[in-house]
């Protein structure tokens, strides 16, 4: 036994490092103990003792600014951001909806549309997919769907028609909700916004805020798939139009741009970001319908696009070229996920409001402002630990919180991701209320000391799913102190589980404990809470070894 367990900590040494890593096969102790089974000189004990975990309400909101809507850093440095799209209503969880907000600049000051006389032609928007591939972000397959190449013999370039090819490649997105069939489309409409963006306001910071709507701009049927376009011209194969991967809306209301945007050529409005943003206050993007899915966009890729023409005159003569106004919809602008949610008659609604500090059978949590899960390890447990190091010499080796996902109503049918991902972080409430204080999290002691954060399983197909979250150095320091561990360490205070993950950089580091995906992660999960009439309710399980006295 000696043997293997060194073996396995030697392998679990290369493993380990690094958090938030997933391993789909049942966890050994870790090495924080692994010397204490040097030499024959230990025995181990796994023990399992209960524990609480309850239910916490986030009141459907969530900080969901151009802050919190980022998935990571690149190798810049600059944030990759996501949005939400869509709506879905299921058993468990009720209705959610999301929307977007957005402001929009013009690409310079005093911008002069080229030459006199402009005229619009169409314009156009187009939603793209998030462009990034890293691990806690989704990304388009290489599924292509309906892939097509036809000509046109009409094809308007400039002031003539010419005989192209064009080609079509559809992808489809991934999706949290109704995956196909007659829920595969839905109508995403873009509205004038009529508020003011302050982003430095609070109340433009979370996901229910109040945001005005005027005008609608135009509306565009999504079937769940991004396309690209490129169209050829027959002649020479010269390529006169590339439309890199998205979703485009033609926006009908033309007139709209015309009388706001080309009729104040030379005006103030248009003089710089600061008036621009106070006339034209943005755009909102939302979908018509209750039960369709979300889905993820990046909306630093988005582009707002004004084709018109103007007149050109050289030696004496007058064309009318076609050009575009880009408008910019980057990272300067506010953002903002509106989420909403009709938790009415669901189960999550009795969940969240007869929540009991001593723990609830059934635990629910969800990203996008949903409810979280607290844990708390019992005093008492604290007390018989330390009082078995005292009296009988134990080393923690391995420490878990166990959490079985609730086997009548956890399912993962919705979801094209194969798994789920969470955050651990020690519970901290904002001074003198129960209000999470969310800008004061920080990591784990596992988290920090390189600890793998979770852990996912099963142990038999009969048996359901299990998520292990890994507290062993945060146990060490609350039942066996030591010199090197702080007193906020050795308190056993609560802890937070959330959907999501922790924000990381081009090199893999997490950047802090309160930048994660929890704004944009369309997941839910329901797990068997403190239900002492289940063997799979939530239990703390420890390892420990005693060392032999000759």
């Amino acid at each position: 036994m000696t043997h293997n367990l060194k073996k396995t900590f030697a392998m679990l040494l290369l493993a380990i490092f690094g958090s938030a890593i997933l391993y789909n096969c049942e966890p050994e102790p870790d090495s924080l103990g692994e010397q204490l089974f040097n030499k024959d000189a230990a025995k181990g004990e796994e023990v399992s003792y209960p524990i609480i975990g309850y239910n916490i309400t986030n009141n459907d909101t969530v900080r969901s600014d151009a802050s919190r809507l980022i998935t990571g850093l690149s190798g810049t440095g600059a944030a990759l951001s996501t949005g939400v799209l869509g709506s879905f209503t299921e058993s468990q969880f009720g209705m959610q909806k999301a929307s977007y907000v957005t402001q929009l600049r013009m690409p310079t000051d005093n911008f002069d549309f080229n030459g006199p006389n402009p005229k619009i032609d169409s314009v156009v928007l187009v939603v793209r997919p998030p462009a990034n591939t890293m691990e806690n972000t989704y990304y388009i397959t290489d599924s292509i769907k309906a892939p097509g190449a036809y000509d046109k013999n009409d094809f308007m370039v400039g002031t003539e028609t010419v005989p192209v090819s064009i080609e079509k490649k559809s992808y489809p997105v991934r999706k949290y909700g109704k995956i196909g069939g007659a829920s595969k489309s839905m109508t995403i409409n873009v509205h004038e916004v009529t508020t003011f963006l302050d982003a430095n306001n609070e109340a433009f910071q979370r996901s229910n805020a109040s945001v005005g709507t005027g005008e609608l701009l135009g509306s565009g049927v999504f079937d769940g798939n991004v396309s690209t376009v490129t169209v050829t011209k027959k002649s020479d194969n010269a390529n006169l139009f590339t439309g890199n991967l998205g979703f485009r809306i033609k926006l009908s209301n033309t007139d709209f741009f015309k009388t706001h945007i080309l009729d104040k050529k030379g005006k103030p409005e248009l003089q710089d970001a600061s008036n621009f943003t106070r006339y034209f206050k943005g755009i909102r993007l939302s979908v018509e319908g209750t039960d369709k899915y979300l889905f993820q966009f990046s909306p630093d890729d988005m582009e707002l696009i004004m084709y018109y023409k103007y007149d050109k005159t050289e030696n004496s003569t007058t064309t009318r070229p076609q050009t575009t106004l880009n408008f910019n919809l980057g990272n300067l602008n506010a953002h903002i996920g509106q989420y909403e949610y009709n938790r009415g008659g669901y189960p999550v609604e009795s969940a969240l409001s007869n929540s009991k500090p001593s723990g609830d059978p059934r635990l629910f949590v969800q990203g996008m402002g949903g409810p979280s899960i607290g844990v708390k390890i019992p005093d008492q447990t604290i007390i018989d630990l330390k009082k078995l190091f005292t009296d009988n010499k134990i080393g923690i080796v391995g420490a878990k919180i166990r959490m079985y996902a609730d086997p009548l109503t956890f399912t993962n049918a919705h979801s094209v991701d194969a798994d789920r991902k969470f955050t651990l972080v020690p519970l901290i409430y904002k001074e003198g209320s129960t209000t999470i204080d969310y800008s004061k999290l920080s990591f784990t002691s596992d988290v920090t000391a390189g600890l793998n954060m979770y852990i996912y399983g099963k142990k038999k197909d009969q048996e359901p799913e299990y998520y292990d979250f890994v507290v062993t150095k945060t146990l060490k320091n609350i039942v066996e102190g030591g010199a090197n561990v702080s007193a906020a360490d050795m308190v056993n205070n609560p802890l937070l589980i959330n959907m999501g993950t922790f924000v990381k950089n081009a090199q893999g580091a997490a950047v802090g404990a309160k930048f994660t995906t929890r704004a944009i992660d369309a997941n839910r999960a329901i797990f068997t809470g403190s239900d002492a009439s289940s063997k799979y309710g939530i239990k703390l399980m420890v390892t420990y070894a005693t060392k032999k006295i000759n």
